[in-house]
C-alpha cells in the first residue's frame, strides 16, 4: 500500500508551486492552504514559524528535487544533454503557463527580505546543484577548478534565459542558451578526452 503525502508535504508542495508562479510575496499562507486543499488551522501547526519557515523550507525541498533530477540526468545522459532536458522542461512549464512559472528556488533569492532562511536555503540549492554538476565534469577529466567554473557558468546561464524568456515571453533566450551551452560542454569534454 502506497504512503499517502502528509498536510506539511502537501503544503510544501503548493507553496513550491505557487512561490513558481505568483512569487513569494503575493502568495499568501491562505493561498497555500487552499491549494494543498488543508485545514485552516493546520499551518501553523506544521509551520511554526510562519511564512519564512514555510519559505525556507518549501525552497529547500523544491531545490533537493532539482538536484536528484540534476544528478540523474548527469548519470545516465551526461552533462550537454542533461543541460538541454532542463532547458527543454523550462520551456516546456514556461509555454504551458503563459510564462508564469520559473526555477523553484529563485523566487525565495529574489523576494527573501523577509525570510534570510529562505535566501540561505536558495543559495544552498543553488550551491547543491553547482556541486553536482562539477562532480560530474571532474569524473570526466576536467580539472576541479574549470568543473566548477563550467558549473557555475552552467546555472547562471540558464537562470538568466529564464528570467529573460519570462520577462520577453519568449523562448528565445532559452533556446540560443540551450545550443550555445550544449555546444560548449560538448567541445570541452571533447578536448578533455582527447589528451
Amino acid at each position: 500500500m502506497a504512503n499517502r503525502s502528509s498536510a506539511r508535504d502537501d503544503m510544501l508542495r503548493s507553496a513550491a508551486h505557487l512561490f513558481r508562479r505568483r512569487g513569494v510575496e503575493a502568495t499568501s499562507l491562505a493561498d497555500v492552504i487552499d491549494h494543498a486543499g488543508a485545514p485552516r488551522g493546520s499551518i501553523y501547526h506544521h509551520f511554526p514559524g510562519g511564512k519564512p519557515q514555510l519559505v525556507e523550507e518549501a525552497t529547500r525541498t523544491a531545490g533537493a528535487a532539482m538536484s536528484a533530477m540534476i544528478s540523474a540526468g548527469l548519470a545516465s545522459a551526461g552533462p550537454s544533454a542533461t543541460a538541454r532536458a532542463i532547458l527543454d522542461g523550462f520551456r516546456g512549464e514556461l509555454l504551458a503557463t503563459d510564462f508564469v512559472a520559473g526555477c523553484p528556488v529563485a523566487p525565495a533569492a529574489l523576494e527573501g527580505l523577509h525570510a534570510p532562511q529562505a535566501v540561505a536555503a536558495a543559495g544552498e540549492s543553488f550551491s547543491s546543484w553547482e556541486d553536482v554538476i562539477a562532480a560530474s565534469l571532474w569524473q570526466r577529466g576536467l580539472t576541479r577548478e574549470r568543473s566548477y567554473s563550467l558549473a557555475t557558468f552552467a546555472i547562471a546561464a540558464i537562470e538568466g534565459a529564464l528570467i529573460m524568456a519570462k520577462a520577453q515571453r519568449s523562448t528565445a533566450a532559452l533556446d540560443r542558451t540551450e545550443g550555445e551551452l550544449s555546444a560548449l560542454l560538448e567541445a570541452v569534454l571533447e578536448a578533455s578526452a582527447g589528451r
